[in-house]
């Protein structure tokens, strides 16, 4: 039976259209709420199939009015995207439908298949992982698609830094120095740029009351998420996005350690130790106005303690590392 109520319901006019996109014989049996995401709701969606077993599709549905006005560029990106990585040594979800001006559902939305795995953000296991993330992302890289995404945007600028506060005012004033110079030349890669630990699946369990999630040996990635913002531009930026993750969800060192795996993986860096600063800072820069957003679904998925406070210190003690190590 349909869960028609509480977080993991579907609008009726959403679950009609879903339905219209089924196999003959199928139906919705359960809907549950997926939590990490920060700009849209995302819905399992578990189909009965004719033969008595289910399958499942995922559906990405943008509410909020900032990302209601742009979600017919966002969601015909992304299912393009979905639909160029088919095939490729990118594990992603396949699209299956999209209505990005919701002229049949209340909002915008994209349907698509469902990836086994999920995300880990703990602490325990992350040296195996952070070498599994760094392949995956010059694996991205390595695509090259007929037609190119658009360029890349930056995601703040100098005058729009605020630090947080107690920060180090001196570094800071530094930081911000760096990036108001302009953006170092660079050759263009495919980016994901949004890639970091939540938008990545691993094959784990998930943890339950009795007991801890288990962890394989071996871990491997079964797939990657969210590619709405897919683009063209240095993969710095890219590996400077997931380094800032990690430093933030593990601590500086290990964002510093990422572009260290990255390289080790294969992947090509800004040849100067002032111009990989340059995009490092870019972005670390840039989560200073809006830890509050990225640090719910991490708390959502059991990082209690990473709070807004505690992601601020780290935010002030990564900006500070880097300006130690590469400026």
């Amino acid at each position: 039976m349909t869960n028609r109520s509480g977080a993991g319901a579907v609008r009726p006019l959403a679950l009609a259209w879903v339905g219209r996109h089924l196999d003959v014989g199928e139906r919705i049996v359960r809907t549950e709420a997926l939590h990490g995401g920060i700009t849209a709701e995302m819905r399992r969606l578990t189909v009965g199939t004719r033969d008595g077993g289910t399958r499942d599709l995922v559906l990405r549905t943008f509410v909020d009015p900032l990302f209601v006005e742009n979600a017919e560029e966002l969601l015909n990106r992304e299912a393009d995207v979905l639909a160029l990585l088919a095939g490729t040594a990118v594990p992603a979800p396949e699209p299956v439908a999209v209505d990005p001006t919701a002229a049949q559902c209340e909002y915008p939305s994209l349907l698509m298949t469902h990836l086994a795995g999920r995300t880990v953000l703990d602490d325990e296991g992350l040296e195996a992982r952070v070498p599994l993330l760094a392949r995956q992302l010059v694996a991205i890289h390595a695509l090259r698609p007929a037609e190119r995404p658009q360029a890349y945007e930056a995601w703040t600028t100098a005058d729009a830094v605020v630090p947080p506060e107690g920060a180090d005012a001196a570094a800071w004033a530094a930081a911000t120095d760096v990036i108001r110079r302009p953006a170092p030349p660079c050759a263009g890669r495919f980016l994901h740029r949004d890639f970091h630990p939540g938008n990545v699946l691993f094959d784990v369990t998930p943890p339950s009351p009795a007991g801890p999630r288990i962890t394989p040996a071996n871990p491997r990635i079964t797939g990657v998420v969210d590619w709405v913002q897919t683009s063209w531009g240095p993969a710095d930026l890219d590996v400077a996005h997931c380094s800032t993750n990690l430093a933030l969800l593990h601590g500086p060192a290990w964002g510093l350690r990422f572009a260290e795996a990255y390289e080790e993986a294969g992947g090509v860096l800004a040849a100067t130790a002032s111009e990989r600063l340059y995009w490092r800072l870019l972005d670390g820069l840039a989560f200073a106005t809006g830890l509050q957003w990225v640090t719910r679904p991490w708390r959502e998925a059991g990082r209690a303690e990473l709070t807004t406070r505690a992601a601020e210190r780290r935010l002030d003690a990564y900006v500070t590392a880097l300006l130690d190590t590469l400026g």
